[in-house]
């Protein structure tokens, strides 16, 4: 009944959208891979149709998605409505509610789809927003929030229809945002700042945290320098716990060579858990996973990585990238087995290859490994390793 239900009230809240323009995403990722010499094969196909009504004054837009997966040698199946919102101008001002995309100034504190309004307004000192959000109706696969031990492991617990609530909804959390963006600071550096805040609602002894995050960014000829920091200040149950900090280096230099071609360097710094200080480990309410093959949460982890991306047509491109892992403590990263006192727990290298023959059709080969043998954290452990093909094909 409960399966019905969702199903039901999942289509018509597509159905009643009046679109003025369609098109249909058809996302196809299989991979083959594993750990040392055990391996699997695993699939995810997303079918997502899109919907876009213009306004007088703005416009509404809307996706949703079913996805199948497979892994574990179990199959689970997911409807999920994904960016919803209506945009509305007014001159200099606008306002944009529903289910929207956010992220923060670095991306490593709030990054993806939220349920919530947020105002902006555009000055000649820049563009000034704020924002509040909703997370717990969002799909607990997609938003990927898990700042405490009982968080992380209701994640890693699979869909199952007979508890739909207790395994689809990602945990019930307050966002709030401050923000402001200079495009040209100095007619030079494009300038973010942002302040941010997270509530549990959902226990009354839960997790709360702020952020302060800022972000710059200059183009300097063939170069470009990035550079930002967030400071977070972190309570358990209404009871100081601490500070934390994160940061991001990053440079790139697109060289003169026949074909475009682009050399990068990314470094992202957390900090840990200090025993005797007030320094602890970094807390996100949602970040992407660090690596192609590790996957690895950012909390009490640095990575530093180099990327090399060659576009040699319209067509192709090629890229390989290599990152180091190390723990910025002895304690807070324990998602990877480690064996001793070590803090590198290793290098991943990945390389991918990219063809698109047409604007609508993109098909993409990757392959790599991460090793451990090349850290001192679990230097006996066994690789990771794991061959995967991306399909994308879009339809308007």
């Amino acid at each position: 009944m409960k399966k019905t239900l969702f199903l039901i009230l999942f289509i018509i809240n597509c159905s009643l959208l009046i679109a003025h323009d369609f098109g249909i995403l058809l996302d196809q990722n299989a991979g083959y891979g594993g750990i040392g010499a055990e391996s699997g094969f695993d699939y995810a196909g997303a079918l997502v149709p899109r919907f876009t009504l213009l306004l007088e004054n703005g416009e509404l837009y809307a996706s949703a998605s079913v996805t199948a997966e497979y892994q574990n040698e179990a199959w689970i199946f997911a409807p999920e409505l994904l960016r919803t919102e209506i945009l509305l101008s007014f001159g200099d001002s606008g306002l944009k509610a529903g289910r929207m995309q956010y992220a923060d100034p670095l991306g490593l504190i709030a990054d993806g789809l939220f349920d919530g309004a947020q105002f902006f307004f555009d000055t000649d000192a820049g563009i000034f927003s704020a924002g509040a959000w909703y997370t717990g109706l969002l799909y607990r696969q997609r938003a990927n929030i898990a700042m405490t031990g009982e968080e992380i492991e209701a994640y890693g617990e699979a869909l199952d229809w007979d508890d739909l609530s207790g395994t689809y909804f990602a945990p019930r959390r307050l966002l709030w945002a401050l923000g402001w963006e200079h495009p040209a600071l100095n007619e030079f550096i494009r300038a973010q700042l942002s302040l941010l805040g997270q509530f549990d609602v959902t226990e009354k002894n839960g997790l709360h945290s702020q952020y302060l995050s800022a972000r710059a960014a200059a183009p300097l000829g063939a170069f470009a320098l990035e550079l930002g920091g967030a400071l977070a200040l972190l309570q358990q149950g209404g009871q100081w716990e601490g500070i934390a900090l994160a940061g991001e280096l990053g440079a790139a230099w697109a060289p003169s060579t026949p074909f475009d071609s682009r050399l990068s360097f990314l470094g992202r710094f957390s900090s840990g858990r200090f025993e005797d200080t007030q320094m602890r480990a970094f807390a996100p309410l949602s970040t992407g996973l660090q690596g192609d093959i590790l996957k690895a949460r950012l909390p009490g982890l640095s990575m530093l990585s180099l990327n090399y991306l060659a576009r040699l047509n319209k067509a192709f491109a090629a890229g390989l990238t290599a990152s180091c892992f190390v723990r910025s403590d002895q304690g807070s990263y324990t998602e990877y087995p480690v064996e001793n006192g070590g803090y590198v727990l290793g290098t991943e290298v990945f390389g991918q290859f990219s063809w698109s023959p047409a604007s609508d059709l993109q098909l993409n080969l990757g392959a790599g490994a991460f090793l451990p043998s090349l850290g001192d954290a679990a230097p006996d452990a066994d690789s990771l390793w794991r061959l995967e093909l991306n399909m994308v094909f879009s339809l308007y």
